[in-house]
């Protein structure tokens, strides 16, 4: 099933929509087209691009989105199951948690800290930060916006909602 990122009035997350419901909202003209693919939808009238991410046009209530807790499976959704310092996918269980800031100099389990890395850069990087290790990140990690870790995962197919899912 396609699925359509929908975000408020201030392009904050809310839900994800079946394509379906996203052209319908289109088409009743409740929401902007954001980001959109290359296809099109069609009918024997009307030609419209597939929307990725579709915005409210007007306010609506928004349940209060409580602070994503920071696990293992939420890091490695946020970067991809990809080693953020040689760019190798693997699966997760190859995939190491790697402290930015080792927590031995005071790096914590926090969202900015964590970052995904294969055994080997792991073990390169050791107890080092990456400039001493002369080892560059490839996205610098970032807290998601209260978004839940389904979204996180499906931003591996829609790379589109990767720049609404988190802060840098």
């Amino acid at each position: 099933m396609i699925t359509v990122l929908l975000l408020n009035t201030t392009y904050e997350p809310i839900h994800v929509v079946p394509l379906r419901r996203a052209v319908t909202l289109v088409l009743q003209e409740k929401v902007h087209l954001v980001e959109t693919s290359e296809r099109s939808v069609r009918s024997p009238s009307l030609t419209l691009p597939e929307p990725l991410v579709i915005r409210l046009r007007g306010r609506a209530p928004v349940p209060r989105q409580r602070a994503m807790p920071v696990s293992r499976s939420a890091i490695l959704a946020r970067d991809g199951h990809t080693c953020q310092y040689c760019g190798m996918t693997l699966a997760n269980d190859w995939l190491t948690i790697d402290h930015v800031l080792p927590q031995s100099r005071g790096g914590g389990w926090t969202w900015t800290n964590l970052v995904t890395a294969c055994p080997a850069c792991n073990t390169a990087k050791a107890n080092r930060t990456p400039a001493e290790a002369g080892m560059a990140l490839l996205r610098q990690p970032g807290k998601p916006i209260g978004v839940p870790v389904e979204l996180l995962h499906k931003a591996q197919v829609h790379p589109a909602w990767r720049h609404y899912l988190w802060t840098s």
